[in-house]
C-alpha cells in the first residue's frame, strides 16, 4: 500500500538536540509501516525550525552589516535539509537495527501556489521572532512584509498561507518510490513558488503541511493519507464534558462538524480539511487521523479516525 504520512509538531523538536531525540520515536513509527511492506512518503511540519533559522539570520544581520537577512523561501529550504537529515538518519538506523536495508531520501521540494490566491490579500501567518516596534520598522527596510502586534509579546512579520496547487518535484518522488526508497518530501508544506514567464520563483508565504500532504497524496495516487498528531482520534467537543472520540467520519459529517466549529484553527481543523480534500479527489482511498505512536495500528483499522467519501 502506498501511504503519505503527515507528521505533526510532536514528531520534531525546537532545537537540533531535542529533534534528534524525538526523531528516535518518530522513526520507530515509520519503521513499523515499512516493516508491514508499505511504500512510505513522509511530509513534516517546520514551524519552529523555520522560525529559528529566520530569527538567527535576523539577529546576526543586526550585529554584522555584511550578514544579510534571509528570505523566507530560503529559510524553508534550509529547514527541509536539516529536518530531512535527522529523519533519514533516524529512520535508516531504526530499520537497520531491525535487519531491514532501505534507502531513505530527502527531496528539497517546491510547492506551486496561485499568485492570485486570495490569501495574498490577507496575510495572517505570524513568523519569526518577536521585536519591538522600532526594531521591526528598521528591519522592514530590508524585508517587504507586513507585521502585526502578537498577543502582547511584541511585533512579528506576517505572511500569506495560500493553497497548494502542485508539487513541482512529484515526478522525482514517484521515481524514488518506484526504486523502493522511503521519501521525505514537501517539508513544511513545501517551499512556496509561483510561476511567471516560465520561471519558478520563491515567495514569502507558509503553506499548511497537511494541505500539501493531501495534494501530494492525490498526485502520487496514494492509497492512504495518514495524518499523525498527539491524539488517537478526532474529538468532538474537545475538552468539554460531552467530549466524544470518532472512529470514522464521512466527508458530509466532517463538513458539518467544521461548520459547527468543533475543530480549532491551526490544530485539528487543517487536518480534517486535508483529509476531506484527499478522499474527495480520490473516493476509493481513505484518510486516517491518529497518534504518532499508533501509526501502524491506524493503517490496520485498529485505532484512529477514518475519513471516507460520501456523496
Amino acid at each position: 500500500m502506498k501511504i503519505v504520512v503527515a507528521l505533526g509538531g510532536n514528531a520534531l523538536g525546537k532545537s537540533p538536540a531535542e529533534q534528534i531525540e524525538l526523531v528516535k520515536n518518530t522513526s520507530e513509527s515509520i519503521a513499523d509501516l515499512v516493516e508491514d511492506n508499505h511504500e512510505v512518503v513522509i511530509v513534516h511540519g517546520n514551524g519552529p525550525q523555520v522560525g529559528m533559522i529566520q530569527s538567527a539570520f535576523d539577529e546576526a544581520s543586526r550585529i554584522k552589516e555584511n550578514i544579510p537577512l534571509m528570505p523566507l523561501p530560503e529559510c524553508g529550504a534550509m529547514s527541509q535539509g536539516y529536518i530531512g537529515y535527522h529523519l533519514q538518519n533516524g529512520i535508516r538506523t531504526t530499520l537497520e537495527n531491525r535487519g531491514i536495508r532501505k534507502n531513505v531520501t530527502t527531496v528539497v521540494t517546491q510547492t506551486l501556489v496561485d499568485k492570485d490566491d486570495d490569501a495574498f490579500d490577507n496575510p495572517t501567518k505570524p513568523i519569526g521572532a518577536f521585536y519591538t516596534k522600532e526594531a521591526i520598522e528598521e528591519m522592514k527596510k530590508q524585508i517587504d512584509l507586513p507585521y502585526v502586534e502578537d498577543s502582547g509579546r511584541g511585533y512579528r512579520f506576517v505572511v500569506p498561507s495560500p493553497k497548494p496547487v502542485d508539487i513541482i518535484e512529484s515526478d522525482s518522488i514517484k521515481a524514488l518510490l518506484k526504486d523502493k526508497n522511503i521519501v521525505i518530501a514537501a517539508g513544511g508544506g513545501g517551499i512556496p513558488v509561483i510561476k511567471e514567464e516560465g520561471i519558478y520563483g520563491g515567495i514569502p508565504a507558509v503553506i499548511d503541511k497537511d494541505a500539501s500532504s493531501a495534494r501530494l497524496a492525490e498526485i502520487i495516487e496514494a492509497d492512504r493519507l495518514i495524518i499523525l498528531t498527539a491524539v488517537d482520534r478526532v474529538l468532538l467537543d474537545f475538552g468539554k464534558p460531552a467530549q466524544k472520540a470518532l472512529d470514522k467520519m464521512s466527508t458530509i459529517e466532517a463538513r458539518n462538524f467544521i461548520n459547527e466549529g468543533h475543530f480549532a484553527p491551526g490544530s485539528m481543523l487543517p487536518k480534517v480539511e486535508a483529509a476531506v480534500e484527499f478522499v474527495t479527489h480520490k473516493p476509493e482511498a481513505q484518510a486516517i487521523i491518529a497518534s504518532l505512536e499508533n501509526a501502524a495500528d491506524a493503517v490496520k483499522g485498529k485505532t484512529g479516525t477514518i475519513v471516507y467519501f460520501t456523496e
